[in-house]
């Protein structure tokens, strides 16, 4: 640090370099981080959405079938009815929940913070980190923030 005449301080070149560098280096930390968990929730809403999914379809077409042949026999509604009723509870709670939806941001949301882990690794091997590559950084880190709200961000957009 460097004391002026008014007795103010600033900070010198190579300390306004230094944090630079360890802000750029937080960045990647946290972008390495949320990648990670960003990965982890898609597999997750990958599971989630096949173990609603698909019980919900074969229990549909069970419950065709069974309704087909409750129309012939008395025997047969009871299951028809409890078949269709699995059915509708299955394919609401995979409504509810928007599990592929879900997975489709996270897989974003991973490409996104992957992207600034990636920006930042580069900006790290520079000798010298500009104002402009840090500004570049937060721009992206606010891209991958925003890959969870649902749509792709279009490009110049922040």
């Amino acid at each position: 640090m460097v004391t002026s005449a008014d007795g103010t301080t600033r900070l010198s070149p190579d300390e306004f370099a230094h944090r630079r560098r360890a802000e750029i280096e937080r960045l990647r930390d946290e972008a390495t981080r949320q990648r990670k968990l960003a990965h982890r929730r898609a597999e997750f809403w990958a599971k989630a959405d096949i173990a609603l999914g698909f019980p919900a379809a074969l229990l549909a077409g069970a419950a065709g079938a069974a309704g087909a042949a409750g129309m012939a026999s008395a025997d047969a509604r009871v299951p028809a009815a409890l078949a269709a009723l699995a059915s509708a509870g299955f394919a609401a709670g995979a409504g509810f929940l928007r599990s592929d939806a879900r997975r489709r941001a996270n897989k974003r949301a991973r490409h996104a913070w992957a992207s600034v882990e990636a920006r930042a690794m580069v900006a790290l091997t520079q000798e010298h980190v500009s104002h402009e590559d840090l500004g570049d950084l937060l721009e992206c880190r606010q891209a991958a923030l925003a890959a969870y709200d649902g749509e792709e961000p279009q490009p110049g957009s922040s």
